[in-house]
């Protein structure tokens, strides 16, 4: 199994509610592949040395998940609050040690 990261973007067309996650978070944990999550507050970049990069302004949360590919962890978008309400969600693999 693979581990992937769900990051949700702050550019919903309307607001999930709670119930949407609370189903949402249920039904991962239900198909055994829920990580952990959490929403994420603002902050900044830093650099050693220079200016850095631009900190996101777009990045809202997280979920990590268990998946046997790439096309398996779309499939659990189904039912995400992000998604289902028109906004975007990128996945990412994580990579292994």
């Amino acid at each position: 199994m693979l581990e992937f990261i769900m990051l949700m973007h702050n550019d919903s067309v309307t607001q999930p509610t709670p119930e949407m996650w609370s189903s949402y978070l249920s039904f991962l944990r239900g198909r055994g592949v829920f990580e952990g999550g959490s929403s994420i507050g603002r902050g900044r970049a830093f650099r050693e040395d220079g200016a850095p990069g631009k900190a996101s302004e777009h990045l809202a949360g997280y979920i990590r998940v268990k998946a046997e590919s790439l096309s398996s962890a779309r499939e659990l978008l189904a039912g995400n609050p992000v998604f289902e309400c028109g906004g975007t969600v990128e996945i990412r693999e994580l990579p292994r040690d």
